[in-house]
C-alpha cells in the first residue's frame, strides 16, 4: 500500500494524474503484494506455485509462468470473483539480430483502429459481431440490475422484491461481461503491437493525442473510450523500448490529416466526414487516414518517448 501510494503521489506531482484517492472495496481490484523473502518462496511447477504464507496454490492455467526463471515478487488480485497472480521475473533479454526496416507512421482513428503508412489497416474491434453481441447483453444485464436495486429500495414498504444476495449475483454477471469486453480489447491491442514491432521498423511515429480533451466531446466520448488509445500508446512505448525501437511523438496540433502527403498543401476546410483527401493543388486523391499516417512518418518535428 505504501509503494502504491508513493507511485500515485509521484504521478500527481508530475501532473500526470489527479490527486490520489483511497481504493473502495466494491469499486477497485485490490491486490496483495508478496515479496520473495527466502529461497523457498515462489517455486514454480507445472500446475502450481508456492506463494509466501499461503504455500502451494493450484493454477488453473499452466505454461504461462517460466519454470527456470528467477521470480522476485508477486501480486494476487481478485477480479470478477476470480483470483489472479502476476509475478515479476528476472531474466536476460535476447538480442534481436533482425535488421531494421524503414520507419512507419501510425494514425489512430474511430472508423479503423490504426492505419499504417505502409498501407496496413487494423480494423475497429468494437464493430465486430462478437463485441456488439456482448454489448447488447451487457445492456440487458445492467437493466436487470437497475430493476433489482429499485425493488430492494421499496421492499421496506412492500414485502418481497429482490434480496441482497440476488443483487450480488446480478452484479457479478455485469462484472463478468465488462471483464470479457476489456479482455477482448486488450488482447487485440497486444496483437496489433506485436504485429507492428516484429517487423522491427527503424522508428514508429504516432500523434501525441489529448485523450482527456477528446473525451469531452459527448458525441464521440464512448467510442473513444472503447478504442483505448492511451493504453495502446503506453504498451507500444514499453514494447518498443524492449526491442530498441525509437518511438516518436508528433505534436497534437500538427495538421497530419489536413496536409497533403504529396506536395505539402494544407487544406484548412477539411471536415471529419471527408474520408478521402483530394488535394486542390496537385490533384492527389488518397485515403484520409493513410495520408495522415504518411505525414506522421515524414514529420521531422517530434519528441522521443
Amino acid at each position: 500500500s505504501i509503494m502504491n501510494g508513493e507511485k500515485a503521489f509521484k504521478k500527481f506531482f508530475k501532473k500526470e494524474t489527479a490527486f490520489p484517492k483511497f481504493k473502495k472495496k466494491n469499486k477497485s481490484n485490490v491486490g496483495v503484494y508478496l515479496p520473495k523473502n527466502n529461497k523457498t518462496d515462489f517455486i514454480v511447477e507445472r500446475h502450481r506455485l508456492k506463494v509466501p504464507t499461503l504455500g502451494f496454490i493450484r493454477l488453473k492455467e499452466y505454461g504461462y509462468l517460466p519454470i527456470n526463471s528467477i521470480i522476485k515478487s508477486g501480486t494476487i488480485t481478485k477480479k470478477c470473483n476470480r483470483y489472479y497472480i502476476s509475478v515479476l521475473v528476472e531474466e536476460e533479454l535476447k538480442e534481436n539480430s533482425k535488421p531494421y526496416s524503414d520507419g512507419i507512421g501510425i494514425d489512430l482513428g474511430l472508423k479503423e483502429f490504426a492505419t499504417i503508412s505502409d498501407k496496413r489497416v487494423f480494423k475497429n474491434i468494437n464493430k465486430t459481431h462478437k463485441v456488439k453481441k456482448l454489448k447488447k447483453s451487457l445492456k440487458m444485464q445492467q437493466r436487470k440490475l437497475s430493476r433489482k436495486y429499485e425493488s430492494f429500495k421499496k421492499q421496506n414498504i412492500n414485502k418481497g422484491g429482490a434480496t441482497r444476495q440476488n443483487i450480488q449475483k446480478q452484479v457479478l454477471k455485469v462484472q463478468k461481461l465488462h471483464n470479457k469486453l476489456t479482455n477482448i480489447r486488450t488482447d487485440y491491442i497486444n496483437k496489433t503491437i506485436n504485429e507492428l514491432v516484429k517487423t522491427k521498423p527503424e522508428f514508429i511515429n504516432i500523434e501525441d493525442l489529448n485523450v482527456s480533451g477528446m473525451m469531452k466531446n459527448r458525441h464521440l466520448s464512448k467510442a473513444i473510450a472503447e478504442q483505448k488509445f492511451y493504453k495502446f500508446r503506453n504498451k507500444l512505448i514499453n514494447k518498443c523500448h524492449q526491442n530498441n525501437i525509437e518511438v516518436r511523438l508528433s505534436n497534437r496540433f500538427y495538421a497530419s490529416s489536413k496536409t497533403c502527403s504529396q506536395c505539402g498543401y494544407i487544406k484548412k476546410d477539411l471536415k471529419l466526414s471527408d474520408r478521402t483527401y483530394i488535394c486542390p493543388e496537385c490533384g492527389a486523391v488518397i485515403d484520409r487516414d493513410l495520408n495522415a499516417a504518411i505525414n506522421l512518418r515524414d514529420n521531422q518535428i517530434y519528441k522521443v518517448a
